[in-house]
């Protein structure tokens, strides 16, 4: 399922991804010291995630009960994938140009990749 999130989305689907169901007060808490959002401002939030397929609620007695619909990996790769085509325009190679010009890679970075590689050179 495609999802794009916003910041403050990624505040809220995380707490729901640690540890759902969660109920609006129990998100407002989670989030208010991070945040500073009132319950009006995580109700905002949890609409716009509906309306994008992100989360979705039972009713349990008088409460809803939030459950996130996308994982978190699916957010991940979708907000890489928007990434990459709004920077680099989708091509990978001059992401990886523009970190080693500029210095930013790790020997852990540049084993990790190597490794990564390697591996998907053997799943072809």
């Amino acid at each position: 399922m495609k999802v794009s999130l916003s910041n403050m989305e990624w505040k809220l689907m995380n707490q729901l991804w640690n540890a759902s169901p969660m109920t609006l007060m129990q998100l407002t808490r989670a989030l208010e010291e991070e945040t500073g959002w009132t319950k009006h401002t995580v109700i905002t939030m949890l609409n716009r995630l509906e309306g994008k397929e992100a989360v979705r609620w039972e009713q349990v007695g008088r409460t809803r009960h939030y459950f996130p619909v996308v994982t978190r990996e699916e957010a991940r790769r979708e907000e890489t994938a928007g990434f990459l085509d709004r920077v680099y325009g989708g091509r990978l190679g001059l992401m990886m140009n523009a970190l080693v010009d500029d210095h930013a890679l790790t020997k852990e970075d540049i084993d990790e990749l190597s490794e990564i590689l390697r591996r998907a050179g053997e799943e072809k």
